[in-house]
């Protein structure tokens, strides 16, 4: 079967803000509601690493809002990355000085990008799903960035379980901000044809990761190559990278 090789990147950029050690999320929290410290750096940076990949998952990309200057960060990023493909979903707005959102960025065209916020608690999760190619048999790409309670994440892993539960060539990439071997990670391998990774990749934090806490986890019929962490600039979470043969026909649009 013909196959193409393609370059995965998932990266929780912190909307570009610096994080050196647990002190800076006090000492620095200025910049998580101010325009300033560098965040176009940062950017610069993270748009270098992208645009060595073909398909990029982002959580935490601010859409616009007073801490990012009102720049769209996942549009600043497809420019400066190379990539003719775009799309992001705000999940959280406080008062219009900080934003967020997830986001995908592709060399490749999707066929379809469709928003789902999911169930939680607290509202302002979601998970953005790309499509590439025709019919069951095509590529789907899922982001997102889970709750940071075991109950709430639960119910959204079941939510992204019944999405992804027929799909024979899908990856679903983001922060998931929980071990790979948590109960309620499960019900992904259970209900899903996703997998659990080979071995645990550390991303947290990125000054000494220590959690695997971002995961990029892929079905089966999918072959892929060992999972390694990058830098992504100033954020507080390490990048992962990954390379996967997908099938042609998984890509191919009628």
């Amino acid at each position: 079967m013909a196959t193409r090789r393609l370059k995965l990147l998932s990266a929780n950029i912190q909307a570009g803000s610096s994080t050196r050690g647990y002190h800076d999320y006090v000492a620095r929290s200025w910049s998580h509601v101010l325009p300033a410290g560098n965040k176009r750096g940062a950017l610069d940076k993270i748009a270098r690493l992208a645009g060595e990949h073909d398909i990029v998952g982002l959580q935490e990309s601010d859409p616009g809002s007073l801490r990012s200057g009102f720049t769209n960060q996942t549009h600043y990023l497809a420019q400066r990355g190379g990539f003719d493909y775009w799309s992001h979903q705000p999940n959280r707005s406080v008062g219009g000085v900080a934003s967020s959102a997830n986001a995908l960025l592709s060399k490749l065209e999707p066929i379809e990008v469709v928003d789902h916020p999911l169930p939680g608690r607290i509202a302002g999760r979601g998970v953005l799903m790309a499509h590439f190619g025709d019919g069951d048999d095509g590529l789907t790409i899922a982001i997102a960035h889970l709750s940071l309670g075991a109950t709430s994440r639960r119910s959204q892993i079941a939510f992204i379980a019944e999405l992804l539960h027929e799909r024979r060539h899908a990856v679903l990439m983001g922060d998931f901000n929980c071990l790979p071997d948590r109960p309620e990670m499960d019900l992904l391998y259970k209900r899903t044809r996703l997998q659990p990774p080979a071995s645990c990749v550390p991303t947290f934090p990125s000054w000494r990761p220590q959690k695997a806490i971002d995961h990029i986890l892929v079905t089966g019929e999918l072959a892929q190559e060992s999972m390694h962490a990058l830098p992504a600039a100033a954020s507080d979470h390490l990048a992962l990278s990954i390379q996967l043969d997908i099938p042609e026909q998984a890509l191919r649009q009628a």
